[in-house]
């Protein structure tokens, strides 16, 4: 019995969960009955949700002999994992494309796909963060979706998201950005982001 007590007395408590992403909240909140206004969507069911972002960076064109350079490889998971806090997947080609010099079984990308919170707070990062570091940023393009409201976006330098420490880069490298969305169109997923922050560019 002393020593149930004791244990009792010195086992560490719970992990509390941290406060929900900022974005989130501002959808469920604010964007939520605005989509039921513009769009007739008072079904909770039958709103937006964000679904997934995957976060590519392609390293095909490095391949050296069907291999990749060591450090191109090492930096593009070093850069996924620093601005992601997940480990990328290699990926490799299916099959030989002769005019990109491709062959079978060569590593060609590294990707990451975030979910849940995870997905929340790296857009609020990208949002409000990245897209302001952009060099010469007139907005992001409003054309970027397919049929069914999934957003994509590229960066031309890792040097945009603050995690990275250029100081301790071997190469530059750009980043593709896609944002998956269930239950949306082009229309009501350029609505959704824009209502978040998202800056498209401005036209005339």
């Amino acid at each position: 019995m002393a020593k149930d007590k004791e244990q009792t007395k010195t086992a560490p408590e719970p992990a509390t969960p941290g406060p929900p992403p900022r974005l989130k909240v501002k959808y469920e909140e604010e964007v939520a009955g605005k989509l039921a206004e513009r769009f007739g969507l008072s079904n909770t069911m039958s709103r937006p949700r964000l679904d997934k972002i995957i976060l590519n960076v392609n390293m095909g064109r490095h391949l050296e002999n069907n291999k990749l350079p060591a450090n191109v490889k090492e930096q593009a998971i070093a850069t996924l994992t620093a601005v992601s806090g997940q480990k990328p997947v290699i990926v490799k080609a299916r099959k030989s494309v002769s005019n990109f010099k491709v062959r079978e079984g060569a590593e060609t990308a590294a990707i990451v796909t975030l979910r849940r919170e995870r997905a929340w707070h790296f857009l609020d990062r990208l949002l409000n963060l990245v897209t302001p570091r952009i060099k010469d940023f007139r907005g992001v393009s409003d054309k970027s979706f397919d049929s069914a409201g999934n957003y994509s976006m590229g960066v031309n330098e890792q040097s945009v998201f603050p995690e990275i420490d250029m100081a301790k880069v071997n190469f530059t490298h750009g980043m593709n950005i896609n944002i998956v969305f269930r239950n949306s169109n082009a229309e009501v997923s350029k609505f959704v982001l824009g209502e978040l922050g998202m800056p498209f560019v401005k036209r005339d």
